[in-house]
């Protein structure tokens, strides 16, 4: 009998017994169901044996190590002892202080019976120590290659979390309470809902973040009034609709990823980072990309340049008669601008581009991280042969690669409250949108990995090669402004900051607070995060980081300020506000237009469920916003 609880009655138990049948009965069906998805992909297979090769090199090099493995040994016994000694104080009731602590982000062990109860203080303390023994045995393993121990440290941290006692029934008193409670009707409900996600999911599994059918694009999430001025096979183009009566006269074209949608900048009204831009006095144009599927799969990176952001610029000019314009890009969206303003320089068309900005962008991806895991040559070799017999790479398997990287935060942690609590996720745009995945074209996606990822090549001048055109980064004149953000999982800060080493051209580096999307789209209204800068460009970001200043706040006030202090925007020339189809373009819809709207069900030819009438969001989520986004 677990610790605080009672004992049940006669008709209690009788309950229990029926609710248990009903539990077996959606067990047994869920695990038929699983075990028909088990068989992994051609790419998965290799990332399985890429996992037991790492683990066989750490045993290898631990048993060439007898020290390290003696003081592990040690140092176990010790803590063993000294945890049956402060559970028999506990027990006898004394306040006993813990042996370990979790970090402090760790919204896993927040309730207060993992210190308070002996029981579950025990289970919590032995899983602490044995988690604390891992990272001690690895980090001290210095007969293994940097890039194999990372490996090892990330496939172990995978195995110690999924081992925590909050993923199970029995040794998690907040599911332990409730099942008692509800006499397991959360352990049914949690089974039905696994089985929606496992239905929903391609390789892994992709747990529910939010409640899907709070959010309609176009009606409460991506509502920024604009109109689609074009198109073509692969993206539509936004003009977005004036809020000023003044215009800079340079055009705003902004480059979105297309690994998920274009919407993480145009959430709702007072988030938005494409309506704060238009408030501005920006003329802004943005690519929607469209979600590709087979039929895409001869798509290459020189087709996303010349049928994104070149397409787009001849467009602009057919819009409002302008040659030039300014470019903001995000993240992979940042690397193809990267690559197309040297592709323009090279070609001698470098003016059309009068400043470029890159919000967390890799250029140098000569340390990419934790995700450099999946980016062996086995692994890329498994993914290679996966995209050559489908076409795509299925979103839904980059979105469940991505969750890894931040586990506790992004997967077990909707693990426990939707399977183990059976709760519907609360609505949150930011969590909608990381769920919201697009597929990954052949062509394009498995050339970018190896050329980029795997062989850094796009630091190299010529190191890559798109229509003819040799690219060379050191070329670039063209104003740049990279801004990336200090928490950063995705495009780790330091390394973005190597593009800044790259242009010829004068550059502008700021480190803003928190991750990937939150440090990025960060309203100068909430004054959260804030940012660096610092006017000089040492050679290592470490040496940067010391001599940079702390500003308070967003930093798009910063950006903007960029802009218009060096003339990049025409402060200068102001010219009346365009509207939409004012030039030779034709409006075809209202933004956001039909690409942004294509589901990976719909673009597969799967049936897409009819959703419900949406919720009503939550306005500001701040856990949620903790649960930094995966996607891109």
């Amino acid at each position: 009998m677990q610790p605080g609880f009672q004992q049940p009655s006669q008709a209690d138990m009788e309950e229990w017994a029926q609710q248990l049948d009903a539990i077996g009965r959606e067990y047994q069906v869920l695990m038929q169901e699983m075990l028909a998805r088990m068989l992994p992909s051609e790419a998965g297979k290799t990332v399985y044996a890429d996992m037991r090769d790492t683990f066989q090199a750490g045993l290898e090099a631990l048993a060439h190590n007898p020290q390290a493995l003696y003081g592990a040994q040690m140092r176990l016994a010790q803590d063993q002892a000294l945890l049956w000694q402060h559970g028999m104080r506990a027990l006898a009731g004394e306040k006993v202080p813990p042996l370990v602590e979790p970090e402090r982000q760790d919204r896993r062990f927040k309730d207060e019976a993992w210190y308070d109860d002996p029981f579950y203080s025990a289970i919590l303390q032995q899983y602490l120590l044995f988690a604390r023994l891992v990272d001690e045995l690895i980090s001290n393993l210095d007969n293994l290659p940097e890039d194999q121990k990372r490996n090892l440290a990330f496939y172990a941290r995978q195995c110690v979390s999924a081992m925590a006692p909050s993923n199970f029934v029995s040794t998690n008193p907040e599911v332990m309470r409730l099942t008692l409670e509800t006499k397991g009707q959360n352990l049914i409900d949690g089974l039905n809902r696994l089985r929606e996600d496992l239905a929903n999911s391609a390789d892994g599994l992709n747990v529910a973040m939010t409640d899907r059918t709070a959010f309609r694009i176009g009606e409460n999430i991506a509502v920024t009034p604009g109109e689609v001025v074009y198109e073509n096979e692969l993206i539509q183009l936004i003009q977005y609709r004036p809020t000023t009566e003044k215009v800079f006269k340079t055009p705003l074209l902004v480059i979105p990823p297309w690994i998920n949608k274009y919407y993480i900048l145009d959430l709702r009204e007072d988030n938005s980072l494409v309506k704060w831009l238009v408030d501005q006095g920006h003329t802004v144009f943005l690519i929607s990309w469209r979600n590709p599927g087979p039929e895409q799969r001869d798509l290459t990176w020189a087709d996303y340049m010349q049928l994104g952001p070149i397409a787009s610029m001849d467009a602009i000019e057919q819009a409002c008669g302008e040659k030039s314009v300014n470019l903001m890009s995000y993240c992979i969206g940042g690397t193809l601008a990267a690559t197309t303003v040297a592709y323009l320089t090279s070609t001698r068309r470098g003016r059309k581009v009068r400043s470029v900005t890159y919000m967390a962008t890799l250029q140098d991806f000569s340390d990419p991280g934790e995700i450099g895991v999946f980016l062996t040559e086995t692994v890329l070799q498994g993914l290679e042969r996966q995209l050559k017999a489908d076409g795509y790479l299925d979103g839904r398997v980059m979105a469940f690669s991505f969750n890894l990287l931040r586990e506790n935060d992004l997967f077990w942690s909707f693990y426990i409250s939707n399977y183990l609590k059976g709760e519907t996720p609360a609505p949150f745009d930011l969590l909608y949108w990381n769920t919201d995945g697009t597929n990954l074209p052949a062509g394009t996606h498995g050339w970018y990995m190896r050329h980029m990822y795997l062989e850094n090549r796009l630091i190299e001048p010529g190191g890559i090669e798109l229509d003819g055109v040799k690219i060379d980064l050191r070329k670039i004149s063209t104003p740049s402004y990279f801004v990336s953000t200090r928490d950063d999982h995705i495009a780790k800060w330091n390394s973005t900051y190597g593009g800044t080493q790259l242009p010829k051209g004068p550059v502008t580096f700021v480190l803003g607070g928190s991750g990937h999307i939150a440090g990025i789209v960060n309203p100068p209204y909430r004054n959260k995060y804030g940012y660096w800068t610092n006017d000089a460009l040492p050679p290592e970001p470490d040496e940067w980081l010391e001599g940079a200043t702390f500003n308070e706040g967003s930093w798009w006030p910063h950006w903007q300020s960029w802009m218009t202090d060096n003339r990049y925007a025409d402060p200068a020339k102001l010219v009346a506000a365009r509207q939409p189809g004012d030039g030779e373009l034709p409006l075809l819809e209202p933004a956001p237009g039909r690409y942004v709207c294509q589901t990976i069900p719909e673009v597969l030819g799967e049936v897409p469920p009819v959703p419900e009438e949406p919720a009503q969001p939550d306005e500001d989520d701040e856990e949620g916003e903790q649960k930094e986004a995966s996607g891109e």
